[in-house]
């Protein structure tokens, strides 16, 4: 793969330095909203009830990120709040967002009366639709790659042809995307949407996650790893047997 080293900073404005990693998050969470902006009506939601869900979904979830980051590196932060709230520098933890995110988008639903599982089914394409773009932030910021490898498709980090790990996570998440809009087409029941993405994305993250090189460690574990095998069983158990009930429903009815 032929990617040179790239620049951090994708321009400047009066000094401040505006980076790509920023720029990757923040076209995903646009093309995201959008996406849940015009699906809403599919699922009985008012359009405009998606800006208020994003925009307490997108606070939550860049503090859960960054919390369950620097709970995994306290030695680095402790003690310094600037550190902790430096953004900019990187560190935001996608389980830690998803689940701050998820948990706020719940609680904000008891307020503006929507059942949560329609929201929840509603955003997550959009979420997987962020995640695609978000990634390349990482190839940006040289950040969360592979170890070395000699695949043809390899990039070069500091001198070594290494996994593009951002890469594999950005086209399986989009594909992830493409079906899961297919499959709320036809939900067969609340909650089929999250469940097949918390089940699909989690498959592709433990495996991609035993490829880096830079992993949140619980002991001699890998922190994403473990809790990606929990939310795959959880998440693939539950859609079976939700997903089984629907169609013996369906066929009692028929």
């Amino acid at each position: 793969m032929i990617l040179g080293t790239p620049d951090p900073v994708a321009f400047s404005v009066l000094g401040f330095d505006i980076r790509w990693y920023g720029i990757c998050i923040a076209v995903g969470m646009l093309l995201g909203l959008i996406v849940a902006y015009f699906r809403a009506p599919r699922f009985g939601i008012k359009p405009d009830k998606t800006i208020d869900v994003t925009l307490v979904a997108i606070l939550a979830g860049v503090v859960g990120a960054r919390l369950y980051y620097v709970v995994f590196h306290w030695d680095y932060y402790g003690g310094d709040f600037w550190k902790i709230i430096d953004l900019r520098s990187g560190g935001l933890a996608i389980h830690g967002g998803l689940i701050f995110g998820t948990l706020a988008a719940i609680l904000l639903c008891h307020f503006i009366r929507t059942d949560w599982l329609d929201i929840l089914d509603l955003f997550i394409p959009s979420v997987a639709l962020a995640q695609a773009c978000g990634r390349w932030g990482n190839y940006f910021n040289q950040e969360a790659h592979g170890g070395p490898t000699d695949l043809p498709w390899a990039i070069e980090v500091d001198g070594e042809m290494v996994h593009p790990t951002f890469l594999y996570e950005s086209i399986w998440c989009f594909l992830l995307f493409l079906l899961l809009l297919a499959v709320s087409r036809k939900r067969r029941f609340p909650g089929q949407i999250i469940l097949l993405y918390g089940a699909l994305y989690s498959l592709e993250r433990f495996f991609v996650e035993s490829l880096r090189t830079d992993s949140l460690m619980l002991g001699d574990l890998k922190a994403a790893m473990l809790v990606s095998a929990a939310l795959f069983f959880v998440c693939g158990t539950a859609y079976i047997i939700l997903l089984f009930r629907a169609r013996r429903r369906s066929r009692i009815f028929y």
